[in-house]
């Protein structure tokens, strides 16, 4: 996403070749069979994912209250939608929102390796998992947000939360403006998992 994090131009095939190579290798064993890596594609496509973060965010802009609870008791307050099972498992275990405001903006880092709420925002981007974005984002937060593009008036604390196994955050941004009108369906066209990360802002209506 910016200049600072360069890769490989063909590391999305390196990648794909190695996996092909180790799931090869884990069949002959009798580790796994032909079809455990598409069932676990498709329940990380389908099932869990920024989706289920979005409707997450949409209920909290609309509902003041569950906003409370959510900050509060985040599983608990998850629990009380209509969500597929499992969202207090695979990766998203002790679960933890952060509410943006006017005076605060959150960034949800993990300085120790890729801790990543899978259920609310999907598999974690390269660059999240990128030493320098994890060094420098919890040193000098204001500026990698910059290189973004979201910049941070230096009147609005930044406030940074390293995700861990104990805990994996996630953010509840701020409603962007002028969307009073919108349905909550439509809120959650808004919600990317970049907003919900702390690097960009929720989309504009």
């Amino acid at each position: 996403m910016i200049d600072r994090f360069h890769y490989r131009q063909d590391r999305e095939a390196y990648s794909a070749a190695r996996v092909k190579a180790l799931e090869a290798l884990l069949i002959k064993k009798g580790v796994i069979t032909d079809r455990t890596v598409d069932t676990v594609l498709d329940f990380f496509e389908t099932r869990m994912g920024p989706f289920n973060g979005a409707k997450i965010v949409a209920r909290a802009w609309v509902d003041p209250a569950f906003k409370d609870r959510l900050v509060a008791d985040t599983p608990k307050a998850i629990a009380e939608l209509q969500l597929p099972e499992g969202m207090a498992g695979a990766e998203g275990e002790h679960m933890r929102a952060v509410a943006n405001a006017p005076d605060v903006h959150n960034l949800i880092i993990c300085t120790l390796c890729s801790c990543y709420p899978w259920p609310v925002l999907g598999l974690p981007p390269y660059w999240y998992k990128d030493p320098t974005f994890r060094s420098r984002a919890a040193r000098e937060p204001r500026a990698v947000l910059t290189e973004f593009g979201l910049a941070v008036p230096d009147a609005v604390e930044i406030k940074v939360w390293d995700s861990s196994a104990q805990i994996r955050w996630f953010v509840v941004p701020e409603r962007p403006a002028g969307t009073d009108g919108l349905s909550e369906a439509e809120l959650e066209a808004l919600v990317t998992p970049e907003a919900m990360m702390g690097v960009a802002v929720a989309r504009a209506a």
